[in-house]
């Protein structure tokens, strides 16, 4: 865990040391900042895997503030990131049942459509803004992660006529328990709701979903907490191609920073796995809530006009 500490410690100190990088941008060569993005991106995908959160969501804050690089590319780049990501898992986890596309299916629909309009209203939006209600958004995200409690499997008395008709409900194995687990949803139509705030809010600041996803569908619509791990990085590989788009029409998606950012972070989480056995997972969830309150801040700030804006 010293390692660990170690990485939330640099990637703090330097999202408050961003202004000095950034007024030092124009003078300092493009593979430099590259390199610099890759071992950055390369902490994260330890620690996200660590955390059980999704890239995106570290992503964009942390190197929204640490690099001199307009809030539009940082967010499109971390729509790509996430999307990367969750369209790597998605076949392995489809193949062992620990998705369910009937599942995601008619959520990430909803998460779609709201995700392009949040792309769109993104672009709209003064730079100020964004940044202070990205800070606002993730602060909020750190008091979820801190008083969250999931469920490993949430009793759910009933189906709703929705999920009913849906047929949302199945069966998969649990390896851990060694036994079949039977799941069925409910509180359908509050379900496609938050799903399509969460479209939004993702669409608009470029956030990998799974921050969301994961409580919407354990702690609301009652799938196992695996079942809903899995079934979040199905909706987020759905609803991010949706809003990718739009970054990629608008020239928002930068192959010199998406490269290294996707390089890094996958091979920090090959890291991440092999050291998750190892890992506490209370140090771990205090060293994200950390890095994103510290992140948050900084956004938030310079939002606010306090900080220098990257």
């Amino acid at each position: 865990m010293k390692h660990l500490g170690s990485i939330a410690l640099t990637l703090a100190l330097a999202a408050f040391s961003s202004p000095a990088a950034a007024a030092d941008g124009g003078a300092t060569a493009w593979w430099v900042w590259a390199i610099a993005l890759f071992v950055v991106c390369f902490a994260i995908g330890i620690v996200a895997v660590l955390a059980g959160v999704g890239g995106g969501v570290l992503f964009v804050p942390i190197v929204g503030g640490l690099f001199p690089f307009h809030l539009d590319f940082v967010r499109g780049a971390g729509l790509l990131v996430a999307l990367t990501g969750a369209l790597s898992a998605g076949p392995g986890l489809l193949r062992s049942g620990l998705a369910s596309l009937r599942l995601a299916g008619p959520l990430a629909l909803a998460g779609s459509v709201t995700s392009i309009a949040g792309a769109l209203l993104g672009f709209a939006l003064p730079t100020a803004v964004l940044q202070t209600a990205l800070g606002v958004l993730i602060l909020a995200i750190v008091v979820l992660m801190a008083v969250a409690r999931g469920a490993d499997h949430p009793h759910v008395p009933a189906p709703d006529a929705l999920a009913a008709a849906l047929g949302l409900h199945g069966v998969y194995h649990d390896a851990s328990a060694d036994r079949e687990v039977h799941w069925k949803a409910h509180r359908t139509p509050a379900g496609l709701a938050a799903f399509g705030v969460i479209g939004l809010v993702g669409g608009m600041f470029g956030l990998g979903a799974g921050w969301a996803n994961v409580p919407a569908l354990n702690l609301l619509m009652g799938a196992p907490i695996k079942l809903a791990v899995g079934t979040s990085g199905l909706a987020i590989s759905i609803i991010n191609s949706a809003a990718a788009w739009i970054y990629i029409e608008r020239g928002a998606a930068l192959p010199a920073i998406v490269a290294p950012s996707i390089l890094g972070i996958m091979l920090g989480a090959r890291l991440g796995v092999l050291l998750l056995h190892k890992a506490s997972p209370s140090a771990v969830r205090r060293t994200v809530i950390v890095l994103l309150a510290v992140a948050g801040l900084r956004s938030l700030l310079v939002g606010l006009g306090v900080g220098a804006a990257p």
